[in-house]
């Protein structure tokens, strides 16, 4: 059965089908009863919520702004998982993520996008860039693009890294906050048309789509470890954060090109 959840369609994983040795994360190729496979990221991993909940917001605006980005999907896994698992560690995180976990929908015969082989257009790239910066995505650099080759076309995985203001006390009411790391992005160099992203975005772009987005946020993974006192107060440092670097977006345009200028 599969059901929705705003925009969010939420299925039930049915069989485990190979864990997908990343880091410390081990997403893995799951089934679900849509008979479609996801890459499933575990809400017991590492990161916890916090990362999927950056997947999931970072993700849909991508996707609102016009980007390609497999579908993202609210996925239940039932707590018998964790007992027919043989390999101890992958038995660990199926237990620890009984419940609602997030999946991305499995781009069968995908490549992992390689600058060295293929073109990505300054356009293109400046969009990217743009997102990035805005999200705070600290994971988009060479040695781990994050970005899928797929039917021609480029597609945007892996935003678990994004808005790591929610694993530090740094404040996230303020709009100036720099972002260095920009200077690994991979697709820095090519980015020289930022300045005509940010015009189209800011059209494309609304506070209601934000707050709408920040609102498919299951309560649960706010729950977690969260630094705040009411579920309203979370949603809202989401949306004021992203609300602030998006209505200051020159400060991190600006960041952009002054980083770019040292590697062209």
């Amino acid at each position: 059965m599969v059901e929705t959840s705003g925009d969010v369609r939420t299925v039930n994983v049915t069989r485990y089908v190979t864990p997908l040795r990343e880091g410390g994360s081990l997403p893995a190729i799951v089934e679900a009863d849509d008979q479609f496979l996801y890459v499933l990221k575990f809400r017991g991993a590492g990161q916890g919520p916090k990362a999927l909940i950056a997947e999931l917001i970072g993700g849909e605006i991508a996707r609102a702004l016009g980007l390609k980005v497999p579908e993202i999907v609210f996925a239940n896994l039932d707590s018998a998982f964790g007992r027919i698992e043989g390999d101890e560690e992958i038995q660990d995180l199926l237990k620890a993520s009984t419940g609602l976990n997030l999946g991305l929908h499995y781009l069968s015969g995908s490549i992992m996008f390689d600058p060295l082989v293929t073109l990505v257009s300054p356009w293109l790239a400046s969009q990217i860039v743009w997102l990035d910066c805005l999200l705070m995505n600290v994971d988009r650099t060479s040695r781990n693009t994050n970005m899928l080759w797929w039917n021609k076309e480029l597609w945007l995985i892996d935003h678990g890294a994004s808005l790591y203001f929610h694993h530090t006390s740094v404040d996230w009411r303020d709009p100036s906050k720099s972002f260095p790391l920009v200077k690994d992005h991979v697709l820095l160099p090519m980015a020289a048309s930022l300045y005509e992203a940010d015009s189209l975005f800011h059209k494309r772009l609304t506070r209601d789509h934000i707050r709408d987005i920040v609102g498919l946020v299951p309560e649960d993974w706010l729950l977690a470890d969260s630094p705040f006192e009411s579920l309203d107060e979370h949603r809202t440092a989401y949306i004021h954060f992203l609300d602030a670097r998006f209505n200051n977006s020159n400060l991190f345009i600006k960041e952009a090109y002054d980083a770019r200028e040292l590697l062209v």
